[in-house]
C-alpha cells in the first residue's frame, strides 16, 4: 500500500487533530501530495496540497486559517494539522500523491491514494 493515513478520531468542536500519511515505494520529492475528504452522501473534495512544481501549499476555502499542511520528505510523511475543528469537518480524510501539479478544486487527482482515516467532530 503506497500511502497509509493515521491520526483520525473523535474530537469535540474547537479541538485539534493531526493526521499523518506515510508513503512507501516512491519519494515525495517528485510528487505533489495532498489531502482530500469525503463526508457521507457528498463528493470527495480537496482540502489541501503541496505542489511539487513550486513547493507552494494550497487550501480549500473552508479550511483556510484552521488547517496546516506540511511534509517531512526525509521521512516520506505528510501531515495535516487541523485546529478549530467544526462538525462540518467530519469526513473520511484521504491522502493522495501524483507527479503533476495539484489543486484543491475540481476533480480529485492522484496516482496513489491511501485507505482513509475517519475524523468525527462532535458539537
Amino acid at each position: 500500500v503506497p500511502l497509509v493515513e493515521s491520526g483520525g478520531g473523535l474530537v469535540q468542536a474547537g479541538g485539534s487533530l493531526r493526521l499523518s500519511c506515510v508513503a512507501s515505494g516512491f519519494t515525495f520529492d517528485d510528487y505533489s501530495i495532498g489531502w482530500f475528504r469525503q463526508a457521507p452522501g457528498k463528493e470527495r473534495e480537496g482540502v489541501s496540497c503541496i505542489n511539487t512544481l513550486d513547493g507552494m501549499s494550497y487550501y480549500g476555502d473552508s479550511v483556510k486559517g484552521r488547517f496546516t499542511i506540511s511534509s517531512d520528505n526525509a521521512k516520506n510523511t505528510l501531515y495535516l494539522q487541523m485546529n478549530s475543528l467544526k462538525p462540518e469537518d467530519t469526513a473520511v480524510y484521504y491522502c493522495a500523491a501524483g507527479p503533476y501539479s495539484c489543486a484543491v478544486v475540481g476533480a480529485p487527482w492522484g496516482d496513489y491514494w491511501g485507505q482513509g482515516t475517519q475524523v468525527t467532530v462532535s458539537s
